[in-house]
């Protein structure tokens, strides 16, 4: 049946643009955006899930400067330790240099005095963003430095963050205010390094007089000749520096595998992120390839609607003709 009154076919290609319209909308912020799910009502489950794992990258991003910061620490304290082992290995030589017949001791002490004062330098200047790792000005032990390395959550959404320790106190070459939390300031027991050694008596040197007195202040003798300087005594400096040395190089060693796990710590955390962007791309990008071919259909939908409609809207003019 016609009507002038009721235009049914008109009606259902109105509905038919309106659902086309509906779509080429959706599409189209699709394509402009570059996301399928944008918003929670597109999908509040995927944009639940998206937005914390982009919150979680975002602090993996931190954690990433966290770690080069630490790295830098790191690197500056290595580089001041292998300066100042090398330091070190030269008194040892200018003391065993000193039991030669015939050697004047006092230019050989110039030498250390010039040699103990490059050691002092490179404590004060091994400092990075504030911290000093070589030189503790403080009255009690340097403690542990934490690194910030990672950022977890777990099954039931609580976080954590994983820390790398390093033992700042065995880093410790000067005891500025308390010289017994400085490897080259504190006393060291000649008597207990000499496997040939009779009775306990205590025999301390130390090699660097800070002139810190908080806490256990240096009572040894301090490593320097002079023309009475006998040989027994010379062995001992040598005993202690070398004592010193060992040390020194458990320290640097130490310190190398802390910046050989930041470093294998920094490449994990970047694939991490780039796991978790791409994680993040499959739920909620928009497949361009996909939206444009849609988008094509829609239009050709849309200009057959737009002609439906036309046709339909006709149909009045045609039975009007009837009564003419």
């Amino acid at each position: 049946m016609s009507s002038i009154m009721t235009n049914t076919a008109a009606m259902a290609a109105l509905q038919t643009m309106r659902s086309i319209n509906s779509d080429m909308e959706a599409t189209q912020s699709r394509i402009s955006s570059g996301y399928r799910v944008n918003s929670a009502a597109d999908n509040s489950a995927y944009w639940s899930i998206a937005t914390t794992m982009r919150s979680d990258s975002g602090a993996l991003s931190t954690v990433q400067d966290a770690l080069g910061l630490g790295a830098a620490k790191v690197d500056t304290a290595y580089t001041g330790m292998n300066s100042a082992i090398e330091v070190v290995a030269e008194i040892k030589n200018k003391l065993l240099a000193a039991k030669e017949p015939g050697v004047d001791k006092t230019k050989i002490d110039k030498e250390l005095t010039e040699l103990k004062n490059q050691l002092q330098s490179i404590a004060e200047s091994a400092t990075f963003s504030g911290e000093n790792w070589l030189q503790n000005e403080s009255a009690t032990a340097a403690g542990t430095k934490s690194i910030v390395g990672g950022f977890n959550r777990d099954v039931n959404g609580m976080i954590s963050l994983t820390t790398l320790d390093v033992d700042v106190s065995k880093l410790t070459l000067i005891g500025a205010d308390n010289e017994s939390t400085g490897i080259l300031t504190k006393d060291i027991d000649a008597n207990a390094l000499d496997a040939d050694a009779v009775g306990t008596a205590a025999r301390d040197y130390y090699l660097i007089d800070s002139g810190g007195t908080a806490g256990t202040a240096s009572s040894g003798t301090e490593i320097a000749l002079a023309t009475t300087t006998t040989d027994q005594q010379v062995t001992d400096m040598v005993r202690v520096v070398d004592s010193m040395l060992s040390q020194m190089t458990d320290a640097a060693s130490n310190l190398g595998a802390v910046n050989k796990r930041i470093s294998m710590q920094e490449d994990f955390v970047a694939n991490l992120r780039d796991s978790i962007d791409s994680g993040i791309g499959r739920l909620v990008d928009a497949d361009m390839n996909e939206e444009s071919t849609r988008l094509k259909a829609l239009q050709t939908q849309q200009q057959l609607g737009i002609q439906a409609l036309s046709i339909a809207n006709s149909n009045s003019q045609n039975i009007l003709s009837l009564f003419r």
